[in-house]
């Protein structure tokens, strides 16, 4: 269980950041300053912990679906 745990944690926080880094990328790519590219920022970083929360929510129930069935 505990191997299911960790693997659930890095994959959310690889999406998380992945999720984030496209958010940055988008400021940098257009030049976008000021409040513009802080809301962006901050936009990102909640779109990336949802993001996050989404697959650990999702690989550990998937685990326990598994593990009823005896699989």
């Amino acid at each position: 269980m505990t191997v299911e745990i960790v693997f659930a944690l890095v994959t959310a926080a690889a999406l998380a950041a992945v999720v984030f880094a496209v958010a940055l990328t988008l400021t940098l790519a257009f030049d976008i300053s000021g409040s513009a590219k802080k809301s962006v920022s901050v936009g990102g970083a909640l779109l990336g912990a949802t993001a996050g929360m989404w697959r650990l929510v999702r690989v550990l129930r998937r685990f326990d679906e598994q593990r009823r069935m005896g699989r």
